[in-house]
C-alpha cells in the first residue's frame, strides 16, 4: 500500500515538472521511454537475484535504491538531474514483485490466490489515494519537491519495516513444505521444467548476498536460462495477450467516450476511479470465488478471460453510455481476478523456488505489452474510435484459444493439486 501510495503521488506530477524545467515534449517522452526500457530488462534480473540472495536483502536493496532515486528527483533542478534520478528507480523499482514472491514463499498454493488478491486490493487503495494527496501537496510552493521527498521518506519507512520483520529459517521451511505438497508434481512433467527445478534448487542461501558479484551474476544467468528452456511459454503468451488487450481498452477511453457519446473527460475520470474502486472489492472477494471454483486456478482464469473478452466487445459495440458503465463495472472484477490467477498459474507451473524469477519474467512480459499497446492503439484509431477495443477483443480471443489448447495440461495439474491438499 505504502509503495504505490508514494509512487502514485509523484507520477502524475512528473510531466508537469519536467516541462517546467524547459524540456520539450520529445525529451520528456524519451526519458519516460528509457524508464520503461530499464524496467523491462531489469525486472527479470532483479526477480532472479531475489531467488539467489533471499527476499530480505533484495527487498531492502530495492527499497533503499528507489528511495535514493526519489530523493534525487526531489533535488532535480535541471533536465539532466531529472533523467539521472530515474535510473535507480528504473532498475530497482521492483518492490511489488519481490513482495509477491515473498508471499508465495510463506503461504500454501491453496491460499495463494486469496493472499495475492488482498495484496492487490491494498495496492489499489494506495493507487487511488496517492494522486489525491499528491495533487494537494502540488498546490503549495515547491510542491513537487515536497512530494518527492515525502515519497522517498515512505520508501525509507518501508525499509525500516522490512528490517524489523521477524525473519527466520521457518520461512524457508514453510516454502519447502508447501513445495513438497504438490508444486513439483506438475513441473516434473517435462524435462525442461526439471532443468528449471534443478537450476533453482542450486540457489544458494541468503548469505550469498555477501559472496562475489560474479557468482551471483552467473547464477542469475543460469536461472534465467532455466526459465527460457521451460515449457511455460503459453502462460507468458496468455499474460502478454491479455495485458495488451486491457491496455488497448484503456488507451483511448477518454477520447472515445467524448467522440462516441459526447461526455466530458471529467466523467471518464470518475468512471475510471469507480472501476478502480470496484477492483479493490474484487480483490477482497477472491477467497470466496476461488473456493467456489474448487481452487482450480486454470478454470477461473479461463472464465475470467472469456468474461473480459465479452465485456470489451460490449464496450466496443455500446449504443449508449449506460452500456459502457455496465461493461466497466464487471470488467473491474474480471481483470482483477484474471491478473491474480495468471500470477498464481505462473508460480504453480514454474515452482515456488523460482518465484522471484517467474514474477520478474512476467513483469517483463507486461512491460513489453505497455510498449506495444500505444503503437497498436494509434494505428487502430486511424480507422475508428472503436478500433482499439475491437483489436483487444481479437487478442483476448487468441489468448482463450491458447488456454483451451493447453486445457489437458493444466486440468491434470489442478486435479493433482487438489489431491495433495
Amino acid at each position: 500500500f505504502q509503495d504505490l501510495f508514494g509512487v502514485s503521488m509523484v507520477v502524475p506530477l512528473m510531466n508537469l515538472h519536467i516541462k517546467s524545467l524547459g524540456a520539450s515534449h520529445t525529451v520528456a517522452g524519451i526519458i519516460g521511454s528509457l524508464y520503461g526500457v530499464m524496467q523491462l530488462f531489469s525486472s527479470t534480473f532483479v526477480g532472479c537475484w531475489s531467488d539467489i540472495v533471499g527476499r530480505r536483502y533484495s527487498l531492502l536493496a530495492c527499497i533503499l535504491l528507489s528511495a535514493l532515486g526519489y530523493f534525487l528527483l526531489g533535488t532535480s533542478t535541471t533536465v539532466f538531474l531529472f533523467a539521472i534520478s530515474r535510473v535507480p528507480v528504473g532498475i530497482f523499482k521492483h518492490t511489488l514483485s519481490i513482495s509477491k514472491a515473498l508471499l508465495s514463499d510463506l503461504v500454501s498454493e491453496r491460499d495463494r490466490p486469496l493472499v495475492m488478491g488482498r495484496f492487490n486490493a491494498a495496492s489499489s487503495v494506495g493507487f487511488i489515494l496517492g494522486p489525491v494527496v499528491g495533487g494537494y501537496l502540488a498546490e503549495f510552493e515547491g510542491g513537487f519537491y515536497q512530494t518527492s521527498f515525502f515519497c522517498a521518506s515512505i520508501f525509507l519507512l518501508n525499509g525500516g519495516l522490512v528490517w524489523m520483520l521477524p525473519w527466520s529459517e521457518e520461512n524457508t521451511g514453510n516454502r519447502e513444505h508447501y513445495q513438497d505438497k504438490g508444486t513439483n508434481s506438475f513441473s516434473a512433467k517435462s524435462n525442461h521444467d526439471l532443468h528449471l527445478k534443478s537450476t533453482t534448487n542450486r540457489a544458494v542461501p541468503n548469505s550469498s548476498f555477501f559472496q562475489s558479484p560474479w557468482i551471483q551474476v552467473a547464477t542469475v544467468l543460469k536461472k534465467i536460462k532455466g526459465i527460457a528452456c521451460s515449457n511455460l511459454w503459453d502462460i507468458f503468451l496468455v499474460r502478454f495477450l491479455m495485458s495488451v488487450a486491457i491496455l488497448l481498452y484503456y488507451s483511448n477511453f477518454t477520447l472515445a467516450l467524448e467522440e462516441r457519446f459526447g461526455v466530458k473527460p471529467l466523467f471518464a475520470g470518475y468512471l475510471m476511479s469507480y472501476s478502480s474502486t470496484l477492483g479493490v472489492l474484487a480483490g477482497c472477494l477472491l477467497g470466496p470465488i476461488t473456493r467456489l471454483y474448487g481452487h482450480n486456478t486454470y478454470r477461473l482464469l479461463l472464465h475470467s478471460s472469456t468474461f473480459t473478452c465479452v465485456l470489451i466487445l460490449l464496450y466496443a459495440s455500446a449504443l449508449s453510455i449506460w452500456m459502457v458503465i455496465l461493461s466497466s463495472t464487471f470488467l473491474a472484477f474480471s481483470t482483477t481476478i484474471g491478473r491474480t490467477c495468471i500470477i498464481d498459474l505462473e508460480l504453480t507451473a514454474g515452482g515456488n523456488e523460482a518465484s522471484g524469477t517467474l514474477l520478474g519474467v512476467g513483469q517483463s512480459v507486461t512491460s513489453v505489452g505497455r510498449i506495444i499497446a500505444p503503437l497498436l492503439s494509434g494505428i487502430a484509431q486511424e480507422f475508428s474510435p472503436c478500433g482499439p477495443p475491437s483489436l483487444a477483443v481479437g487478442l483476448a480471443l487468441v489468448a482463450i484459444v491458447i488456454m483451451n489448447a493447453n486445457k489437458q495440461k493444466y486440468c491434470s495439474h489442478g486435479s493433482a493439486k487438489l489431491k495433495n491438499q
